[in-house]
């Protein structure tokens, strides 16, 4: 039985690298896989890399996920190799959604010792609410934000945890897509977003255009 068992938990690079082409591996939702991960690093990443991609592995904050290798310099004899994950066009909501997300971890990080920020769709709507069109009605604000989260849960960076109310975690791979430096000009951003608000109050009405 012993030598069952100790068969079953040997490390397993295809079971590995299959979880991560499938999406995000977290280590507080696959501790199994994320053991393994972390066992195998260097085996995942030549694994990997035949295809042109890296795997991103963040032990401290707890996820790994795959991206597609940087572009060869121009000039280079390196030959490009097509991407296998594609590229994702976010519309404004989103993108302001997500960069509000990320100053609220880092607001989180600097008072808390508790790795994981929850917070509710309410709470959630509060942030948002200064930027949606001032003419939308009550109704129809609470079905943006519902619209706008659904696509962050869609994307991976928030995750359902409650119903009543509804409550959302924050899952941290969000500081790898929303950089320090993007973080720092947030206030930049946020005046370019009231302009194009100004300019088109109907933006929101569409989760299918360019941020």
């Amino acid at each position: 039985m012993t030598s069952v068992t100790a068969a079953r938990s040997e490390p397993n690079l295809s079971a590995v690298a299959t979880a991560l082409m499938k999406g995000v591996v977290y280590r507080d939702t696959a501790p199994v896989v994320w053991q393994q991960l972390v066992a195998l690093q260097p085996q995942v990443q030549d694994y990997v890399a035949v295809i042109g991609l890296v795997a991103v592995v963040d032990e401290s904050e707890g996820y790994a996920f795959l991206r597609s290798r940087p572009e060869p310099d121009p000039g280079s004899d390196e030959p490009a190799i097509p991407r296998l994950v594609a590229r994702r066009a976010l519309s404004f909501p989103v993108s302001l959604l997500l960069a509000l997300l990320r100053k609220k971890l880092v607001e989180a990080d600097a008072s808390s010792a508790d790795s994981r920020l929850v917070l509710t769709r309410d709470q959630i709507l509060e942030m948002l609410v200064m930027f949606l069109p001032t003419r939308s009605n009550e109704a129809r604000l609470v079905d943006l934000v519902d619209s706008h989260i659904g696509k962050v849960v869609e994307l991976g960076f928030l995750r359902k945890v409650g119903d009543k109310p509804p409550e959302y975690e924050v899952r941290r791979i969000l500081k790898a897509f929303v950089d320090a430096q993007w973080l720092a000009d947030l206030d930049e951003r946020l005046a370019a977003y009231h302009s194009s608000l100004a300019a088109d109050d109907d933006i929101y009405a569409d989760d299918g255009g360019q941020p």
